[in-house]
């Protein structure tokens, strides 16, 4: 289950509709078009964003992996990425998490997905290594379902995931945006987004850069004990 506490579908599309949106807590989910989650969002303020010694620690790991951007819908999709997609979902959350027809459906049917840029991280090519379904426009980007070969040369413990991350937050920030969406902050096995300078989240009314707050939060108690989530489910869809 996935905390949240409020849901909008919106139909403005506009850039100011959805930058104020993100900065009102809400993300875009993979639900349907339109649909967005009030949650405990992260983001980075990435002009307070530097790289750590750490960080570099994890990029050095990767080193000679490249990052290129495409367009959503991704014209060059095929079933192998659908299938990456699947085996590393229920591999890392169990089977059926996330299917290869969702895959499809958001990298390719605009009418559906609210996603439009695909993050390819690769060795060259025809060699790929992982892939990340993004949103982004001038001013933000939204982070969200990466996957990549559990087999590659890069699995390393932690490092191929939080590498794609790394690489996608220096990205943003090499091109002046202003924030980039990292998810959200439910479960103890969130922690390790919590390591960026720069780092907010979104506490329900405001943003709040108190992550010993946001660690005793997700540490002490599960989601589906959290009162905020348990008031979430009651709240109507706004349509906007």
């Amino acid at each position: 289950m996935y905390l949240k506490w409020n849901e909008k579908i919106i139909t403005d599309f506009s850039d100011k509709n959805i930058n104020s949106l993100y900065n009102e807590g809400y993300v875009f989910t993979r639900l349907g078009k339109g649909i967005m989650d009030q949650t405990r969002s992260l983001r980075i303020n990435l002009s307070k964003f530097k790289l750590s010694s750490e960080n570099r620690r994890v990029l050095k790991k990767i080193e000679g992996l490249n990052l290129n951007i495409e367009a959503i819908p991704y014209t060059k999709y095929d079933w192998q990425i659908g299938k990456m997609a699947k085996d590393f979902y229920d591999k890392k959350f169990g089977a059926g998490v996330f299917t290869a027809n969702k895959i499809k459906e958001l990298l390719t049917d605009k009418e559906k997905s609210n996603f439009n840029n695909l993050f390819i991280y690769n060795l060259g090519e025809n060699n790929i290594a992982g892939y990340t379904i993004c949103f982004a426009d001038n001013k933000i980007v939204h982070y969200s379902y990466p996957f990549y070969i559990l087999n590659s040369k890069f699995q390393i413990p932690n490092s191929m995931g939080m590498g794609m991350m790394i690489m996608a937050i220096a990205a943003a920030k090499q091109n002046n945006m202003q924030y980039i969406y990292l998810g959200s902050a439910q479960r103890p096995t969130d922690i390790y987004k919590l390591q960026f300078a720069g780092l907010e989240w979104f506490d329900g009314e405001k943003w709040n850069d108190d992550m010993k707050e946001l660690k005793e939060q997700i540490k002490s108690r599960g989601m589906a004990r959290d009162p905020d989530f348990t008031a979430g489910q009651n709240k109507r869809i706004k349509y906007l």
